[in-house]
This record gives C-alpha cells, structure tokens and sequence, in this order.
C-alpha cells in the first residue's frame, strides 16, 4: 500500500502540520481537530489496495469502481459523503507532435481530500507544492485542493491550445504554399492533427459542465455539498479559461477541416490539370498517327500516292496541324 500513495499529510488554518503516518490515523485526527482536513494522494492503486481507502474514507462503491478502471470522461457525481470528479489532463509531445491524456480522479468530503491519478499527464506534487505556499487559498479547505487542481489541468488546456495553434500553422503554410496543395502525405498529417484535436475535445469538452456546477454558474445556482461557497469566485474563474479554451478547440476544429477542404480540392484541381495535359499531348499525337495510318493501307488507287511532293506535303501538313494544336491547347492552359 505505501508504494502507492504519494503523499498524505493534515492541513489546519491554511498550514501543513505533521501527523500520524498512517492515513487512518490522519483521517481521525482531522476530524478530531474539527477544522482540519487530510489531503491523500494515489498513484494507480489496485483494487486490494485502494479497499482500505474505501472503507476509511466510506467512499461509494460506483465512484470506486470508476477511480480504479479510469478510462472516464471528465464528470461529477454527488454522493451522501462525497463528491467524486473525474478531469483528464492532457499533455503536448513535441517530438511527435501528439496529444495524450491521462485521468485524474478526485474524492472529497467534509474532512478530506483523495485523489487518484492514472497516467504521467497529471503530477499533482507541484499543485500541492503551490497550494502549500498560500495558505489564504488553502484555508478554503478540502475546496482550495479541487480548485487548485482543476485550475492547473486548464492552464494547461490553455498551453497546449497554444501548441496546437501553432502546428496547424505550419499545416495552413505547408497547405497554401506557392507550389499549392502541399506533398502526397499532407492529407496524412492533416488526419492526424485532426486525431489530436479530437483528443483535447474528450478532455475539455464534457468538463465545461461539472465546473459549471461547481462554480454556480448559469442554471446550476444552487450550490454543491462540500464546495465552500467562498472559493466559488476561483472555481468561476477556472470555467472562465475553460471556456476559452473549448473555444479554442472549436476554432481549431473548423480550421483543421477548412484546411483538409482546401487540400482535397487543390489535388483535385491537380489532378484536371493533370488530365487536360494528357488529352492535350493524346490528341496532338492522334493527328499524324491518323494521317500515317491512312497512308499505310497499302491500296494501289490513292490520290497523290505518286506525286513527287507528297511525302514532303504530309510532313507539313502535320508539322502544321501539331502546332495549331499546341498553340490552341497553349492559349486554354492545357498544356
């Protein structure tokens, strides 16, 4: 059980204060104290090792089941003791220029505080880190740990957003470049950044609704159990960035698929070119082959099949007929 709990520690007026080891103990302590809560962190727990947690923490059984599984869209429940939310924080990889997620599960109470993270998307060390550097937020309770956690995972919406931006940038360059149309693999990368943005879409797309429950807004007026009412102006302000970054993923969204529509129709304008130029040289090479053939039958009676300029004549004639051919195809931008 001790490999996966990352820290655990008792929190009163804003400050950590040394307790029991054992969580058990934190826990009883906390609510003995009446002002304090324990603020647990795990790191993908089994199920043998997440049951003592259920059972000290009287956690429900549904939420349980979620923490442990993961593979949840970002959600909130509310239960007798208990309120259980799920985030997915994301995370940019340069080098491959790709979206990953992972899941971040959070249980709090009146006393305390469990969060279960899946994934290397979400360290929660530094959020503590900055949390425990201000106690005026943290005196909010087990509140200020839901705040400061949803608020680290959107800022990071936010950067990633930036990320994002700027490859498709470079799709936008590569798509409305002087040559037209981009390499054979554009449409490749284009469904590939696609791909990504759908990613950052089942992060922070299902999320807007949870916070705005938490935070009061719009037609969830009526206040969450267990949400101090007092950190609901930090909570609104976490919808607010939310919601620039979902509308950001939408405007990702419809330039991504602009830029796709602009692509397929370049290639397809490629490809008439492409036709018109192979029509163009096939009928060119139709008139001689025509005359030739004619003059090929091998039939006694031809006219002018002895005329000394005949051959000569022919020749002219089809030098004549390929030219008027090219220029006229020039002139239509066929060839």
């Amino acid at each position: 059980m001790r490999s996966v709990i990352v820290d655990c520690a008792i929190y009163r007026h804003g400050l950590r204060t040394e307790g029991p080891a054992d969580f058990s103990d934190a826990l009883d302590e906390a609510r003995a104290i009446g002002d304090a809560f324990v603020w647990i962190g795990l790191y993908e727990p089994t199920e043998d090792e997440f049951d003592l947690v259920t059972q000290e923490f009287s956690l429900h059984p549904l939420a349980v089941e979620d923490a442990l599984k993961a593979h949840q869209r970002p959600k909130l429940e509310v239960f007798d003791d208990s309120l259980f939310v799920v985030l997915k924080p994301v995370v940019y990889e340069p080098d491959s220029d790709s979206v990953t997620s992972g899941e971040l599960m959070i249980f709090m109470g009146d006393s305390f505080v469990v969060t279960v993270r899946h994934g290397e998307g979400a360290p929660l060390s530094s959020v503590r880190h900055r949390l425990e550097a201000d106690p005026k937020v943290l005196e909010h309770g087990p509140t200020a740990v839901l705040y400061s956690i949803a608020d680290a995972v959107v800022d990071h919406y936010l950067e990633v957003a930036g990320e994002l931006q700027t490859d498709l940038e470079v799709l936008e360059a590569e798509v409305f470049s002087p040559g037209g149309g981009g390499s054979r693999t554009t449409a490749a990368s284009i469904y590939r950044f696609k791909r990504q943005i759908l990613e950052f879409r089942r992060a922070s797309g299902p999320l807007a609704m949870p916070l705005a429950r938490l935070a009061g807004v719009g037609p969830f007026g009526r206040a969450v159990p267990f949400v101090n009412e007092s950190a609901q102006p930090y909570l609104r302000d976490v919808n607010d960035h939310l919601t620039r970054v979902n509308e950001s993923v939408e405007g990702l969204d419809r330039l991504v698929t602009d830029i796709l529509s602009a692509h397929l129709a370049q290639m397809s304008v490629r490809q008439n070119d492409d036709m018109r130029k192979i029509s163009a040289w096939a009928a060119m090479a139709a008139v001689p082959t025509m005359i030739a053939g004619i003059y090929g039958m091998n039939f006694d009676h031809m006219p002018e099949l002895h005329w000394w300029w005949a051959y000569p004549a022919v020749i002219l004639l089809m030098a004549a007929l390929e030219v008027g051919l090219f220029r006229l195809f020039k002139h239509r931008g066929w060839m």
